[in-house]
């Protein structure tokens, strides 16, 4: 029984680690926008415009990777399991 909720807590928990994905999505969406519109207004800047948007992202992204490691970690290594 204590394993059965400790499973199911953890897929919940899985679950909600993964909405993590949701900021990284709409926030690279906004820069990439933003960098579309400021090689449209400035072209000459183009390659420190880019360069600038994909460090942005990069940055913006690892919060999505952080909770798909905990999902999987979740998921598959359970290290609560080891607990009861």
């Amino acid at each position: 029984m204590e394993r059965a909720i400790v499973l199911a807590a953890s897929a919940i928990g899985a679950g909600i680690a993964m909405i993590a994905g949701i900021g990284p999505g709409i926030g690279q969406g906004y820069a990439a926008g933003q960098g579309a519109a400021a090689v449209g207004r400035n072209p000459g800047a183009k390659g420190n415009i880019v360069s600038t948007m994909l460090l942005g992202q990069a940055v913006a992204e690892t919060t999505g990777l952080y909770g798909f490691a905990v999902a999987i970690i979740l998921l598959y290594a359970n290290p609560l399991l080891g607990k009861l």
